[in-house]
């Protein structure tokens, strides 16, 4: 038998490592080792088994003239000489296998049978190479050390690459989970992004399903949101137009769980992900302790799940629910993913609730306006009218008109001044309350108000790919102003600027003081004021947008000079423009 420093054996141990650096298959490889270990003990037979992490249980991964269907004999550990090989991770060499009682039988012809173990760098057992012989006591004890030797050298080969399909698979899902991110960013309707995230989770973990589940804690309820499985429409693995449509009619049937459904929290298996706020697995839920959970898809090929709670500052969102069409144990890697894209989920959500209040308050903020113009537009004709009233009323009281008691005239003179004194009264009580109370004033910080308001347009400045920037006074500002209003008017002058700006650029707020007086100014990117425009930027109904009521700026002076302030345009250009609002600092 040769040595281990024989050429023949040097070689042998040379083309089982060179195999590194001639594929990246695995399987291609195993068949490789075995090839080359069979030819070297001039084996009848031989196999390579690995270790199943599901399962337990020792699997034929490449045979040599062994039966075909012995692929699908699965051996216990310690079970047969294989098994006790992997249980013990020792070698064995048995010269006839016929008085082993620990031997199973594959192929009859079998009389000797030697095997090592395939151990990993942690000292771990993770498959077994056999090689067989018809002839008894075919393999000698030096024989077994050479197998012991090759098999090291196979377990660092195989090793290596399953490490370089790892880091590749990685890789690749690192790639995934950026693309994800940017997709998920940008979704800001909520039943397209649940559906985004369930499809894109179930991809890229090769799940056979993805349920997305929302929790409402102040009702205890659990709803499904979206439910996604390439496998249902009868495709593994392909996604193909309106698929989640059919699969989740296919998986929401009237024995699972429907979208609209709220359902109590104390009946869903989710719970338990909500209540430890870690995910959770489960091993195979077609088992009977199952079957009175309300929130599983009742679809029978569904054995595994890994839940993962979807949470912000430890609040529970949602979770994000992972299933295998086979019993399986989640590695550390998978957890990791499913985590990573929990998060992204959530941070998606989050984003799409956050744009969704924003547009509401926009909404809000242009009803405001509109009231505003209106109440500005009746006061404008409340005071027109005044003036003529009181001549009218001053005239006719000149006028002296003293009537008989029976005359029906003096009837119809009192109540002409009636009506007069009454009109008199309409427009007061119309320009009194065209006026800002004077105490819903209120002494407020430069930079609360400030910060506050560019805080609900961060989401539209960034869906715009526009960058906000606040430059705070170098010494606290104290104003003594209405906050909303003040609030309007900075609100203006940033919309005025997103709509500059339809491909992106800056907006900076920059305070300074006197000490006297606290100047904000607002300056923007975009394209300009038109020259045209200039002088009457701040008169009403003048807008240079299609669209535009013209009333913007012109409201926002009035704010401004109702507070002792003013508005201005410092300066225009294609460059970009900038407006300074000034306000009286609020005496100590």
């Amino acid at each position: 038998m040769p040595t281990a420093n024989d050429p023949r054996t040097i070689a042998a141990l040379y083309n089982i490592s060179s195999l590194l650096g001639k594929t990246e298959d695995a399987s291609a490889a195993l068949h490789a080792i075995l090839a080359e270990i069979s030819a070297y003990f001039d084996a009848s037979s031989g196999s390579i088994a690995l270790l199943n992490p599901d399962s337990g249980r020792l699997e034929i991964e490449v045979q040599q003239g062994l039966p075909d269907d012995s692929k699908e004999s699965a051996l216990r550990l310690g079970q047969g000489i294989t098994g006790w090989v992997a249980f013990h991770g020792r070698p064995q060499l048995v010269p006839d296998v016929t008085t082993d009682p620990r031997y199973v039988s594959i192929r009859a012809a079998v009389r000797c049978e030697m095997a090592a173990p395939m151990i990993d760098d942690h000292g771990l057992t993770f498959g077994v190479i056999n090689v067989d012989s018809d002839t008894l006591a075919a393999f000698a004890p030096a024989s077994l050390e050479q197998l012991v030797l090759f098999t090291a050298e196979a377990s660092a080969v195989m090793q290596r690459l399953w490490q370089l399909y790892q880091l590749k698979g990685k890789a690749r899902q690192l790639e995934t989970l950026i693309t994800i991110g940017q997709s998920l960013v940008t979704k800001l309707e909520q039943q397209e992004l649940f559906e985004t995230v369930t499809r894109e989770t179930c991809k890229i973990i090769q799940g056979r399903a993805c349920a997305l589940y929302l929790y409402d804690p102040a009702r205890k309820t659990v709803r499904l949101a979206a439910l996604y499985s390439p496998a249902a429409s009868g495709e593994p693995g392909r996604t193909t137009s309106g698929e989640h449509a059919r699969t989740t009619t296919a998986f929401t049937s009237h024995a699972g769980p429907h979208q609209s459904d709220d359902l109590p929290l104390d009946s869903c298996l989710v719970a338990s992900a909500f209540a430890t706020r870690k995910q959770v697995e489960f091993a195979n839920i077609q088992s009977p302790e199952f079957l009175d959970v309300i929130d599983l898809p009742r679809d029978p090929q569904l054995h595994s799940v890994l839940v993962t709670p979807m949470l912000v500052e430890g609040d529970a969102l949602g979770a994000l629910a992972i299933f295998t069409g086979h019993i399986h144990r989640f590695n550390n890697d998978e957890k990791r993913l499913a985590a990573a894209l929990a998060s992204l989920a959530t941070v998606a959500l989050q984003n799409a609730r956050l744009y969704s209040r924003v547009f509401l308050s926009e909404e809000s903020l242009r009803k405001n306006e509109q009231l505003t113009t209106l109440g500005l537009l009746a006061a404008e004709i409340a005071h027109e009218i005044r003036n003529p009233l009181t001549v009218i009323k001053l005239l006719f009281g000149a006028l002296g008109l003293e009537f008989a008691e029976s005359d029906p005239r003096r009837t119809d003179e009192r109540l002409i001044r009636e009506k007069l004194d009454q009109l008199e009264a309409i427009v007061t009580r119309v320009l009194n309350f065209a006026k800002a109370p004077a105490s819903l004033h209120s002494r407020w910080s430069v930079t609360d108000i400030v910060t506050d308001t560019l805080m609900l347009v961060r989401l539209k400045v960034a869906q715009g790919k526009i960058q906000l920037r606040f430059d705070p006074p170098p010494r606290p500002a104290i104003v003594d102003v209405q906050k909303g209003q003040l609030q309007q008017v900075l609100l203006n002058l940033v919309l005025n600027s997103t709509q500059a700006m339809p491909d992106g650029g800056t907006i900076t707020v920059r305070c300074e003081g006197d000490g006297h007086h606290v100047f904000i100014d607002v300056a923007d990117t975009g394209t300009g004021i038109p020259a045209e425009l200039h002088e009457r930027v701040f008169d009403s109904f003048l807008s240079g947008r299609p669209g535009g009521t013209g009333l913007g700026l012109a409201i926002a002076k009035r704010i401004m000079l109702s507070h002792g302030g003013d508005i201005a345009l410092v300066s225009t250009s294609p460059a970009g423009t900038t407006m300074r609002l000034t306000l009286p600092l609020a005496k100590n």
